[in-house]
């Protein structure tokens, strides 16, 4: 599930700054308008699916409702997905560890 959830927050962290450079070439530049949709689109069926696993791993790991929505909505701000992934990661890491230390036991 850690692995599923940092997979999905570097796709939409990148299709987010896609979007956003597409975004400057519509607005800023008149250009890629049909690129700018098509991006968008992807990177919206992306972060639903972000959604979905961060909302797994968040009800999995046991956070607080304010620590969810912070990993939720980073995946909106644009580089904000890349430091939260490394925060979860380094959060998340020795839970899974322990986890299979006990399965194994």
């Amino acid at each position: 599930m850690l692995t599923r959830y940092r997979v999905m927050a570097y796709v939409t962290a990148v299709m987010l700054l896609i979007l956003c450079a597409c975004m400057v070439a519509k607005y800023g530049f008149e250009t890629g308008a049909e690129l700018t949709f098509f991006v968008s689109q992807a990177h919206g069926v992306l972060f639903m699916i972000y959604l979905v696993f961060a909302f797994d791993l968040g009800s999995k790991a046991k956070w607080t409702f304010g620590k969810l929505l912070w990993v939720l909505v980073s995946g909106t701000i644009p580089l904000a997905a890349f430091f939260v992934e490394r925060k979860v990661r380094a959060e998340v890491e020795p839970l899974v560890s322990d986890s299979l230390a006990t399965a194994r036991a």
